[in-house]
């Protein structure tokens, strides 16, 4: 059996998005500071955009640009982009090269650096004095980033091998517990049929899972995982787990 701890390489990655946003809930995100600290966090919440066909992927109708070049790049690169001009969006490029797939990662369960995490977040927000939950530090996209210090240096980076982040097995015997489910994808009204694609999965009663369908970001919410089945993405509502670009993201929460 392989060590929980141990790096998640390139083979893990080379798989379609929808497939790998499964299985990426409750991996551990791994983030080593410029002081070095680790900060970790486990995965809770993922969703999958599927490429040139994908309405709501930053990929869409094959649109290659300096910003979306990461996406064509192998699996296992980072894909971090700026929205609404200030908030960072930190996303998984998978599947195959030149196969524009990604998943963003849009909720962590703090576990290892909550203080700095608390700190940084606060930092954000302009009142270091202010108190925070935990499960307010990484529930959301914008959030884990400003959490974890991802920023657009942080970009293009191979996770399989650099020093400074990269992605964990995680723990065999809390992933054997949980329940999974699927919704449609937060933010991303635009993109036409594929806007109720159910390309979103979360751990069912998480409390760290990002305000939206289903979530709870610090308010629990239903997690039923009811919606529209897209032909492109898998439906169902929850399940247990068996482990087998917005645009990544659209709004920030």
């Amino acid at each position: 059996m392989e060590r929980a701890g141990r790096r998640l390489d390139r083979d893990f990655f080379a798989r379609k998005a929808d497939a790998l946003a499964v299985d990426l809930i409750g991996r551990v995100l791994v983030r080593v500071t410029d002081e070095g600290e680790r900060l970790a966090g486990r995965i809770v919440e993922t969703e999958a955009y599927l490429g040139p066909e994908d309405k709501a992927a930053h990929s869409a109708g094959w649109r290659r640009t300096p910003r979306t070049e990461p996406m064509f790049g192998p699996p296992g690169l980072s894909y971090v982009f700026l929205t609404y001009g200030m908030h960072h969006c930190f996303n998984i490029v998978c599947d195959r090269e030149g196969s524009p797939q990604a998943v963003l990662i849009r909720a962590l369960q703090p576990l290892e650096g909550l203080e700095t995490m608390r700190r940084q977040r606060l930092s954000h927000r302009g009142d270091p004095s202010r108190a925070m939950p935990d499960n307010y530090l990484c529930s959301g996209p914008a959030r884990l980033c400003q959490a974890m210090a991802i920023d657009r240096g942080l970009n293009a980076v191979d996770l399989t091998r650099c020093e400074r982040i990269w992605l964990e097995r995680g723990s065999e015997s809390s992933s054997e517990r949980m329940e999974i489910g699927n919704s449609a994808r937060i933010g991303v009204a635009y993109a036409e049929e594929w806007a109720d694609a159910r390309l979103r999965w979360f751990e069912v009663g998480s409390g760290h899972v990002s305000r939206g369908p289903e979530g709870s970001g610090g308010r629990r919410g239903a997690a039923d995982g009811s919606g529209i089945s897209s032909p492109a993405g898998p439906g169902g509502g929850t399940r247990t787990t068996e482990r087998a670009g917005a645009r990544p993201g659209g709004r920030t929460r």
